[in-house]
């Protein structure tokens, strides 16, 4: 980890490099604004960024000699002690960065797991942040190591004679990726418990999902009252916030917060953080939020599917349990606002358009979600004991009653419900005997 708190100075120098050959269906401006935004999240003092062409890349350096002369007097001039490289730098490429710049440097990968781990609050969170991290660190020991070829003796198990300190460190790391996923197997299991108890209830689950600061945060909070953390940043929101929202006619639903996506998210982190991403695999519904007055939505929805599919949702765009809210129209013009209203209009199942901060468009977000969770329900006609209160408020509390007739002993009841509901209902019914 960086430890920049320890650090009196925080000057840093954001690079997007961009190959001449290269189709990027993100403008280099929009880039260097995403990598500055991430540097910036970590309490960075970016005194310097520039996106810049590349003709080729230089398996020394990644960039060209011109390029590192270029550097130099800005480096010297502001102090700087980190450049940000918004690219995949091999270990050989950072290392003779630092040597020929004489400062540190870190690629995207290593700027995202920086900001996960200063983000993450939960137990299982810091685990998953320090699984990626130890992860993307074994490959590159070869960077950190200045004395390779010192050996040490060794004995037994421990290590033959002549085991190189880079092979010790290895296995040390290796040593402590075991115990962290064993851990996580235990954290895994207690999630695993308490969804099925959940399960047990038969409570829907609406998984929010989205590019990082596309306002899960803020619908979230303005869906449930709740004060869930809310910047202005990029992963704002790491650990999964659940809660219990009534979406009326005697719905009610479990709404989960998940952690924003971005491109190019590091594999280590989508493996570590599978098993807190299993939220959404297991939703009901998949709310994905999007930030439409971004002017890269349409790159940004790609990749966020891009995640989604990588865990095991393919083709989730095409399914019906699946929403895409087209949030921040208050940043649009009128001439915009009017054009999104169009496109709901002609896909208004799956499209709908809505301002989390100032409120609109959320009751038809909420009237949409509950078309979608109660369009498997059926209906059913009950004769039910007046004395088995047990069955009755299972009804109340998970089914739309529509009508009900009383006698001297029971009591008959017709009901729409979902089918984890009539699921749970027979289940009951049949244990009675």
């Amino acid at each position: 980890m960086l430890e920049i708190e320890q650090h009196p100075q925080t000057n840093a120098i954001v690079i997007c490099p961009c190959l001449a050959n290269d189709r990027m269906v993100v403008s280099p401006e929009s880039r260097l604004a995403e990598a500055t935004g991430l540097a910036l999240a970590i309490g960075l003092n970016v005194v310097h960024q520039e996106a810049i062409f590349l003709k080729e890349i230089k398996p020394a350096t990644y960039y060209s000699k011109g390029f590192i002369e270029k550097m130099l007097p800005i480096v010297a001039a502001n102090d700087v002690f980190l450049l940000v490289s918004d690219a995949m730098l091999s270990p050989i490429q950072q290392r003779n960065l630092e040597k020929a710049l004489k400062i540190k440097v870190i690629d995207r990968t290593a700027l995202i797991l920086e900001i996960f781990g200063e983000r993450a609050q939960t137990s299982e969170g810091k685990l998953q942040v320090e699984l990626a991290h130890l992860t993307y660190q074994r490959s590159r020991l070869v960077r950190s190591w200045t004395h390779l070829e010192r050996q040490r003796g060794g004995a037994g198990f421990l290590g033959g004679p002549g085991e190189k300190q880079i092979e010790l460190d290895k296995r040390l790391i290796d040593d402590k990726i075991i115990k962290i996923k064993k851990e996580l197997e235990k954290v895994k299991n207690t999630r695993g418990l308490q969804r099925s108890n959940r399960q047990k209830v038969p409570y829907p689950v609406v998984a929010l999902v989205g590019y990082t600061n596309a306002g899960k945060s803020s619908l979230f909070n303005r869906l449930t009252k709740e004060n869930a953390m809310v910047a202005d940043m990029l992963f704002a929101t790491l650990d999964p916030v659940l809660r219990k929202i009534k979406l009326g006619a005697g719905l009610e639903v479990i709404l989960s917060d998940t952690v924003g996506f971005i491109s190019n998210l590091p594999h280590e982190l989508v493996m570590a953080f599978r098993s807190t991403l299993e939220e959404v695999l297991e939703a009901d519904l998949v709310v994905h939020v999007r930030d439409v007055s971004n002017t890269d939505s349409e790159t940004q929805r790609v990749d966020v599917l891009d995640v989604l599919h990588r865990l095991g949702l393919k083709n989730i765009e095409n399914e019906d349990n699946y929403i895409e809210v087209l949030n921040k129209t208050d940043l649009l013009s009128d001439e915009e606002k009017q054009a999104f209203k169009a496109k709901v209009g002609r896909n208004d199942k799956k499209l709908v358009a809505i301002s989390a901060l100032t409120g609109e468009g959320c009751a038809a977000l909420l009237k949409l979600v509950g078309e979608k969770l109660t369009a498997g329900q059926e209906t059913m006609r009950l004769r039910i004991s007046a004395a088995d209160g047990k069955t009755l408020a299972l009804i109340y509390a998970y089914a739309d009653v529509m009508e009900k007739i009383e006698k001297d002993d029971w009591i008959e009841l017709c009901f729409k419900a979902s089918q984890k509901t009539l699921q749970k209902l027979k289940k009951m019914i049949a244990l009675k005997g």
